[in-house]
């Protein structure tokens, strides 16, 4: 079998909204439409009808983003009704898992142009009723949010297992030694260079603003925040000795991100150049409690696919969950240079959508390797229940 070669010829993605902010009265499959929208509409030669799939990533699925939000996107966009899409759940890596999935589609033949991409409103997330095991049950019923986390957790599963997210970033922390200090400089940095990267526009090929939606740069950065102001947060997971912070963690976010895909006969349809070519991916496990490093076995497997290596990357995007999960993941590849991690910033600025991130972060390193000329990437994310995430592309 000839494995073909995999392209990005474009990415394009949403200013990310924070949690009720000024996308939380938009709808995911709103979301979605409008990237998938966009994407096509900046590649005019491309007909829409030479789309084969449209996969996109998705945590949630409770809400407005039912019934294959993907195709649901395809619709609303004004697609062709005969282009499909089928939507994936990868918790975080949902978006990255999109991308992956196409991308094998088009190595293994079976498709030649894709999108791919991810979409969350965690504003728009509802609350869920359990239905009752019997009519007319005595007494109340217990009432979920799904915008994270756990919820109606098997009983089965270990104690062990189902602590929060926040308390799995402690216990990264505690394995690693990281300081609540160096939590904050993380998230302070990541700030910055979100900041400065719009200030600069960086970001102006890769953001698509929502006509008739008042935001233009991603919601929840912090320009005026400093390190006194972080150190003055209270830890929101443990009251005694912890460390992790609403500061030096990723806030609730909404957004969508797309890539185009396509083979080489499928390029030259589009009649542009591409920004990137899709190498190698790999996926691991962890334990559940620890999902935060899940990245660093998921990293290394992936560039050995790739015959690459961490020392000699351009620009690797990891997604920042949490800044102790980050800087865990830091600790366990001492041979890569933090100057390529996160150049434009991270999700503790910029925002964690959390079906849209995996997309987000490969589309920024496409865009990156674009404009260095030549390169190797890496797009990687923890996922809650003890997954790793990682996808090498090259230029």
């Amino acid at each position: 079998m000839t494995i073909r070669d995999v392209y990005v010829v474009d990415a394009v993605r949403t200013p990310v909204g924070r949690f009720g902010g000024a996308l939380s009265t938009v709808r995911p499959d709103d979301l979605a439409a409008h990237v998938v929208r966009s994407l096509v509409g900046r590649t005019p030669d491309l007909d829409p009808a030479r789309i084969d799939d449209v996969v996109f990533g998705d945590a949630n699925g409770a809400g407005e983003d039912n019934r294959d939000v993907a195709r649901m996107a395809v619709l609303l966009a004004g697609l062709p009704v005969s282009v499909p899409g089928v939507t994936v759940n990868r918790l975080c890596g949902s978006g990255l898992e999109a991308v992956i999935q196409a991308a094998r589609a088009i190595a293994l033949g079976d498709a030649s142009v894709m999108l791919a991409g991810g979409v969350e409103s965690m504003s728009r997330a509802p609350w869920v009723l359990q239905k009752p095991e019997r009519a007319f049950p005595a007494g109340h019923q217990q009432m979920y949010s799904t915008t994270l986390g756990w919820r109606m957790t098997n009983p089965q599963m270990p104690p062990e297992w189902t602590v929060s997210l926040g308390e799995g970033a402690e216990l990264v922390a505690d394995r690693h030694g990281v300081t609540r200090e160096q939590q904050d400089a993380f998230a302070l940095a990541s700030h910055r260079k979100a900041a400065e990267a719009w200030a600069k526009g960086c970001y102006d090929d890769e953001v698509a603003p929502l006509p008739g939606v008042a935001l233009t740069r991603d919601e929840s950065i912090r320009d005026d925040t400093s390190l006194a102001a972080l150190a003055r947060l209270k830890p929101s997971f443990r009251a005694d000795g912890g460390t992790v912070t609403a500061g030096n963690a990723s806030p609730l976010n909404d957004g969508a991100a797309a890539l185009l895909l396509t083979d080489e006969e499928g390029l030259r349809a589009t009649g542009r150049e591409p920004l990137a070519r899709i190498r190698a991916s790999a996926v691991t496990g962890i334990e559940p409690q620890l999902f935060g490093l899940g990245p660093a076995e998921a990293v290394r497997r992936a560039l050995a696919r790739a015959g690459r290596d961490l020392g000699g990357l351009t620009v690797f995007e990891l997604n920042e969950a949490f800044a102790a999960q980050a800087l865990g993941c830091l600790a366990e590849w001492p041979e890569l240079d933090p100057a390529v991690v996160n150049p434009r910033g991270g999700a503790i600025a910029i925002g964690h959508p959390l079906g849209a991130s995996g997309a987000r972060l490969a589309g920024a390193v496409a865009h990156q390797l674009a404009a260095a000329g030549s390169g190797t990437g890496v797009a990687a994310l923890c996922i809650g229940v003890g997954q790793g995430l990682a996808l090498v592309l090259e230029r």
